[in-house]
């Protein structure tokens, strides 16, 4: 039981440190930046960041790993707070990378919507 909870803590931190990945992205540019670079990264980032939506999804991906987890679980070992600890990290995580990804997606497209020639 306490090497589950450890677990469970240690997966709950490592998804919050990723929460805000994304939105701290560092992209590449074609050429130098400009003058307005920096403020505009800047605004980008925060627009990025304050994406709401996808720590919503990601807590609803947890809930439903849980969920799958938990009675999987208990159907095949009896062991329904492993599979639950299981699914909720596996559901967890996947959506907090995806989560990840979109807001890095933001930063680099609105950017681009400022007029910076980014590659990657």
């Amino acid at each position: 039981m306490k090497t589950q909870l450890t677990l469970c803590t240690a997966a709950l931190a490592l998804m919050a440190a990723c929460a805000d990945s994304g939105a701290n992205y560092q992209p590449i540019l074609d050429g130098t930046p400009t003058a307005a670079y920096r403020s505009d990264l800047a605004a980008c980032q925060r627009l990025a960041r304050n994406q709401n939506q996808f720590d919503e999804d990601t807590m609803t991906s947890t809930a439903i790993g849980a969920g799958l987890g938990a009675a999987l679980g208990e159907a095949d070992s009896g062991d329904a707070l492993g599979g639950a600890i299981a699914g909720a990290l596996a559901g967890g995580v996947s959506s907090a990378v995806d989560a990840s990804e979109k807001r890095e997606a933001i930063v680099i497209q609105c950017l681009r919507g400022r007029g910076h020639r980014v590659v990657g």
